[in-house]
Formats: structure tokens, sequence, C-alpha cells
């Protein structure tokens, strides 16, 4: 009977240094892209990238006949984020930045890339598998929880509603909840489709008064809005403690007591 092989393991790091040193450089590259507003052009290898995601693999194809193929135009990327998806792929980790890690998240999304969701070390993240659509987006989501701020929290809650990321979004909600005088006058905010908002108004536990929250929606309406926004608040400041017609409301925390309160059978403590 024959013995079993050993598989022997070299370190690690010179392989990765001598991948990215492939990354973004012309040299042996065979598929040049087109990226982001400003038309930047970033060269890769076709072959690795469609070894390790099924989103390049379905878009480069096999290279049809002879020559130089046309560049790939991704107008809708940000070069940042789009060298920061290829640096993962090439090296299998990724330096995430405050500044640009939601667009990252948003590249991965769209690439059907899962493992830059969850796993951070001294800053730089490593994948631990060899699937990549198992791992980017985890990545990403733990960097993104790790450096929540009033600044960032509302551009969060957006990406997450658009992409239905449930536990970023609940993470940001129940941050904006603890913060909600800073967030709501955040540039974020004003900034945030109809979806986005609306969890924002039926929550019961934002620490701003209904007077400020108020201004905060106003400022935020737009036309088309104004709608959406009556329908939240008919279950907003103001909730029944239960279920059970006739049972007495409750007011939402944050708002003050007022004098027509006394109206509404509120019990005040």
């Amino acid at each position: 009977m024959e013995t079993p092989g050993l598989a022997v393991h070299g370190e690690a790091a010179p392989f990765s240094t001598a991948l990215r040193s492939l990354l973004n450089n012309p040299q042996y590259s065979d598929v040049c892209f087109v990226v982001g507003q400003e038309r930047q052009e970033v060269f890769a290898h076709r072959c690795l990238l469609a070894c390790r995601c099924n989103f390049f693999q379905r878009l480069l194809g096999p290279k049809l006949g002879p020559g130089t193929p046309s560049p790939v135009v991704l107008s809708t990327v940000p070069a940042e984020a789009f060298l920061a998806v290829l640096e993962f792929l090439y090296t299998n980790s990724v330096r995430l930045h405050r500044h640009s890690v939601l667009e990252v998240l948003t590249a991965a999304v769209e690439y059907g890339l899962e493992e830059l969701r969850e796993g951070e070390k001294k800053g730089r993240l490593l994948g631990g598998g060899n699937m990549v659509s198992d791992r980017v987006e985890q990545l990403c989501l733990e960097f993104v929880v790790k450096v929540l701020d009033v600044e960032l929290v509302c551009e969060a809650l957006q990406v997450a509603v658009t992409f239905g990321l449930g536990p970023l979004q609940e993470r940001c909600i129940a941050f904006i909840e603890a913060h909600s005088q800073e967030a709501l006058r955040t540039r974020g905010f004003l900034e945030l489709s109809a979806p986005a908002l609306l969890p924002l108004l039926r929550s019961d536990k934002l620490c701003v008064d209904e007077a400020e929250l108020v201004l905060a929606a106003r400022s935020w309406a737009r036309v088309g809005a104004v709608e959406q926004i009556v329908e939240a608040w008919k279950c907003h400041a103001l909730r029944r403690g239960d279920a059970a017609r006739g049972a007495p409301c409750r007011r939402r925390r944050g708002t003050l007591p007022r004098e027509h309160h006394c109206f509404l059978d509120l019990p005040f403590k």
C-alpha cells in the first residue's frame, strides 16, 4: 500500500507579496477595467479573477478571438473600492478604511463577495477560506460595526436597507436611538431613502423630543415623502400600551411632557 504524500506549505507572506505585485500591474495583464466616474484604468488577470469570484467568471467568460480585448467599463463603483476588492481576490487580505469601507461593502455585495463581512485583526482583515463568496461582506460588516459613529451611522443604515443586511440595520438603528440628536443633524440623515427613514420614525426609543424630530423630518421631507411620514407617525410618539382598544398611551422615550397629554390618558412617571 502506497504511503500518502505529505503536503508541505511554504511561507504565506512572500506568496502574498508576490501576488500583490501583480495588482493593477499592466505587465502580463490580459484584462483592463475602466472604473468609476473618473474612468480610471485598472489592470488585472482574467484567470485569477475567474477562479476566485463567480461574478468575474461570468463577466469575463472565455477569451474570444485573438487580439487585445476591449476594456470592461464599471462606472458605478469607485476606483478605491474596486482596488480593495481586487486586493482581496489577489492576496486574501485587504486594508479597510473608515472613509471607504461602505463603498467596499457595496461593491462586495454587488459582486457576490460575502467574505468581507466579518473578521478584523490589528486593522488588517484576513480571509479564512478558499471560497471568496462566503467571506467578503462579513469582514466589511464587522469593520463597519467597530468604526460606527454619528457621522457614519446613517450612511451605513442606508447601505443596510438597500441590500437587506438585517444585522447591520439593527445595529445602526440602535446606535441612532442612543445618539438621536447628533445623528438627526448629519447630512447622512437628510440623504436617507424613505424605506431607511421609516424604521426610525416608527421607533419609540429615540432619545429626542417630538418637536426636534418633526423639524428633522421636515428637513428631510421632499415631494412624495410626506404621506409616508404621516403613515409612520400614526404609531410613533404616543403608542398604546397593548393592542387592546382603549388601552392607555405612553410617551415615546425622549418625548417631553406637554399639557395636552392629559387628554390622552398618558401615565406620566
